[in-house]
Formats: structure tokens, C-alpha cells, sequence
């Protein structure tokens, strides 16, 4: 039996939505997952390391799910429903869970991770990142793309801003050489979402806040109800998100100087 509007509003609107584990949204809503399989790629790096960071962890969901950790992990987080989460599920296993406000300066010293990691960072700083990574060190992140989940920002909203175009995979590279590392592996996905009712849609928007930065259910309730008898009439609200892999490596050594050309004063 198709459950009314105001009662998929109201369940959606109780929902917790701290953390980054989205198990809610089973069987109401689906999106694909990279190739690639970030976890996984995780798993194999931090086995190689004895000192790693993982920044803006969430509330720990993807770091926990790794089998080992090396001597020292440390994760940092910001959002303090998040923070609480995350050492929850962390500290029990020996992480360092660290609040830190998600702009520089990274609370460490230079030269003291083998290894950093990110999924789905909101802002990367690229010279810190290089800094508290060892020379030979490596960073390995799964980023958000350019023009995630636009279709729902620009049902409540309209037209997608420039900044929607920011995360171009390209300019992220750029960003991580100017800092002095070398990216060795750069690879992006386009995948497909899908919501099949409102609820799904008002969990989502509670928990991904910059989708639609000014959401709240009174706000868009014309929006939300002519959205709901949209899926109901099709089955599905479909967008699409992009993710991009990016690893780069600090250098062991610093760059040699050139030579000096002939006659040089």
C-alpha cells in the first residue's frame, strides 16, 4: 500500500541524520559505487604504512571498516554529531580521533603521516596535506565531482551555479602538483541515483546539506509534494553524482637545482 505524502514527510523528518552511514535509504533509494572500490584501496595502503591520517572522517563508517590499521592512525573530524560518532566507533581500536575545524592549519607537524586519506572531503588543502606527509608519502582520496546530484539542486533551485563546476578532476590535480606532489593516479565516474519516494529525498537533503543549502520541509513543500507525485507517477527520481580517485606521492627528495647556464653572475 503507497504510504501518504505527509506520513513519508514526517518519518523523514525524524530520521537521525548524523554520521555518514546511509543504511535509511535501503530499499528507498540506490546509487552506484565506483569501480574502484575505495575501501578496498584503503585497506591495501594503510597495510603498507606506520603512521596514517584520515580527514574528515565522518563519524568513522568508511575507516572502520578496514581490517588493520597501522602503529599510529590518526582521523580528524569537525561536525560534532560526527566527532562523537567517530570515536565511538574509532578509539576502541586504538584511532586518535581529533577535532579539528576543516581549515588550515592541520593540528600536526610537519613530516608526520606516510599516508593521508579523504572520502568525499568538503574543502582539500593541498599545501597541508603535503606537509604533514613524509617525503616519500602518499595521499589517496575519493573525491565528489563536478555537478553531483545537479538534477536535485536544480529541481528546488533552479540552474546550477559556477560553483557546481568546481570540482573539476583537472583542476584538482593542478592543485595537488602546485603543492609539490605528484599525482600518479587520476580516474572519474559518473553514477547513477536513484530516489523512489519523498522520504528518501528529504533524508537525503537533510543529510547532504549543500545539495540544497537553505532546505528545510516547510520551505519547499510545494516543491516536495509536486516532487512526490512525480515518483509516484514514475516510479523514481533520477540525478547523478560523480566521484574522482586521485593518489599523489611526495617527493623523497627535493627537486634538483638546474644548472647554471654559462657566463651566470
Amino acid at each position: 500500500m503507497r504510504r501518504s505524502f505527509e506520513d513519508l514527510l514526517a518519518e523523514a523528518e525524524a530520521a537521525e541524520v548524523a554520521g555518514w552511514d546511509f543504511d535509511w535509504l535501503d530499499g528507498r533509494a540506490t546509487e552506484q559505487r565506483p569501480t574502484w572500490g575505495y575501501q578496498r584501496l584503503l585497506s591495501d595502503r594503510l597495510g603498507d604504512v606506520s603512521a596514517a591520517l584520515d580527514i574528515q572522517t565522518g563519524g568513522g563508517e568508511v575507516l572502520a571498516g578496514v581490517p588493520r590499521f597501522p602503529p599510529l592512525m590518526v582521523a580528524t573530524e569537525s561536525w560534532p554529531p560526527n566527532l562523537a560518532r567517530a570515536r565511538a566507533a574509532l578509539a576502541p581500536r586504538g584511532v586518535a580521533v581529533v577535532a579539528d575545524r576543516d581549515a588550515p592549519p592541520l593540528p600536526f607537524a610537519t613530516g608526520s603521516f606516510d599516508l593521508v586519506t579523504s572520502r568525499h572531503p568538503v574543502s582539500i588543502w593541498w599545501s597541508e596535506i603535503a606537509r604533514v606527509l613524509r617525503p616519500g608519502g602518499r595521499y589517496l582520496a575519493q573525491h565528489i565531482g563536478p555537478r553531483s546530484n545537479a538534477e536535485l539542486y536544480e529541481y528546488f533551485l533552479g540552474p546550477s551555479p559556477a560553483s557546481a563546476y568546481n570540482r573539476q578532476p583537472d583542476a584538482e590535480s593542478a592543485g595537488a602538483q602546485a603543492a609539490g606532489l605528484d599525482v600518479i593516479d587520476l580516474r572519474t565516474e559518473g553514477l547513477r541515483i536513484e530516489f523512489r519516494d519523498i522520504g528518501a529525498v528529504v533524508y537525503f537533503l537533510r543529510k547532504v546539506i549543500w545539495t540544497v543549502p537553505d532546505f528545510t520541509v516547510a520551505r519547499y513543500r510545494t516543491h516536495l509534494r509536486d516532487l512526490h507525485q512525480q515518483i509516484e507517477a514514475d516510479g523514481t527520481f533520477v540525478c547523478h553524482s560523480t566521484r574522482t580517485l586521485i593518489e599523489a606521492t611526495k617527493p623523497a627528495a627535493g627537486p634538483a637545482l638546474p644548472a647554471a647556464p654559462s657566463g651566470f653572475r
